[in-house]
């Protein structure tokens, strides 16, 4: 089964650290993300450009309203995803804690609802 990883932590706790610190939990992704590609596991993933570069879409009665920046004002920030084929939720939860933003932000485990399929369907 596929699950989304979504990584969330706080973009001003990043941008405060120095160059160096950036690169080495950079280096940790990318290692993680080697260990993932060799298991076979590894699908896709990609850090998302800061929250001040989004857009927020609604349509209310057929109006379409835009509004800078991301839905909520929150703590954290979804800064980036993994998506991964994982054996079980237990699968996906062991290589969700391995994610270096864990340490110190959340990382959302949600399995993929593959369309067409029926909610709660076995897959």
């Amino acid at each position: 089964m596929q699950y989304l990883l979504l990584i969330y932590d706080q973009e001003a706790q990043f941008a405060s650290m120095s160059e160096k610190e950036q690169m080495a939990i950079y280096q940790e992704y990318m290692a993680l993300v080697e260990e993932l590609k060799e298991r076979k596991i590894y699908i896709g993933g990609n850090p998302l450009k800061p929250t001040s570069t989004a857009a927020t879409v609604r349509v209310r009665k057929g109006k379409k309203g835009v509004t800078d920046g991301p839905f909520a004002e929150t703590k954290e920030q979804l800064g980036g995803y993994f998506l991964i084929e994982a054996k079980d939720l237990d699968e996906a939860i062991e290589v969700a804690s391995r994610i270096p933003t864990a340490r110190d932000g959340s990382i959302e485990v949600r399995p993929i609802q593959p369309i067409g399929r029926a909610q709660g369907a076995q897959g």
